[in-house]
């Protein structure tokens, strides 16, 4: 079992981290980004958000640091509902940037089985993350859900109090699904974390069976 600390001095490429910052700016306004980024202890990135390229220069730590921050500003529960909505704002700016890398404009999506839909879009998550970034992630199948795998995670990285709490990666989930499914919505369930150091993945199940 690995621990979060040799998480440290990893990296996402500056592209991803705009997108994070663009989505927060989307749900909080300029102003409570930038106050964010000061109660994060992350200045550097007030009016200078990173650049839109693909170099694995945004670390790790930043997203946990916000994260932690959200919470502070807004309480468990204001901040959960901020990082869901972020997080689905993030997949569909994520997709035009990243989709067409990943054929995820393919019009033969539409004549698939739902089941089939699913899967093809949370590989190709799982995927882009581990092709432009250091994060790790898998796709496993069950009987009436799959659950997607984090193994070198962000969010666990300098939280005080380690918990099922990667909302944003949850609200990423829940936007690739009711995209690939014409707006149908699926139960996403973060069912581990690594921080809390009894798992090996932060895990998230996805049922396979609308919630409508």
């Amino acid at each position: 079992m690995t621990s979060v600390e040799a998480f440290r001095g990893l990296y996402y490429p500056n592209k991803i981290g705009r997108l994070c910052f663009l989505s927060l700016e989307e749900v909080m306004g300029q102003n409570g980004v930038k106050a964010l980024l000061r109660l994060a202890d992350l200045q550097q990135y007030i009016d200078a958000y990173p650049p839109n390229d693909l170099k694995r220069e945004f670390p790790f730590e930043a997203i946990s640091k916000y994260s932690v921050a959200l919470g502070t500003m807004y309480g468990p529960r204001g901040a959960r509902g901020l990082e869901l909505r972020a997080g689905r704002v993030a997949f569909s700016l994520g997709l035009k940037e990243f989709g067409p890398l990943l054929g995820m404009a393919d019009l033969a999506l539409k004549l698939m089985p739902i089941t089939m839909k699913l899967k093809i879009v949370l590989n190709a998550t799982a995927q882009t993350f581990d092709r432009f970034s250091d994060q790790s992630s898998h796709v496993e199948e069950e009987r009436g859900r799959f659950v997607y795998h984090i193994t070198r995670c962000s969010n666990c990285i300098t939280r005080p109090e380690p918990g099922p709490v990667f909302y944003i990666a949850r609200g990423i989930l829940e936007e690739a699904t009711a995209w690939v499914s014409g707006g149908r919505r699926f139960a996403v369930e973060q069912l581990s974390c690594m921080g809390q150091g009894n798992c090996s993945s932060c895990a998230f199940a996805i049922g396979k069976d609308p919630l409508e």
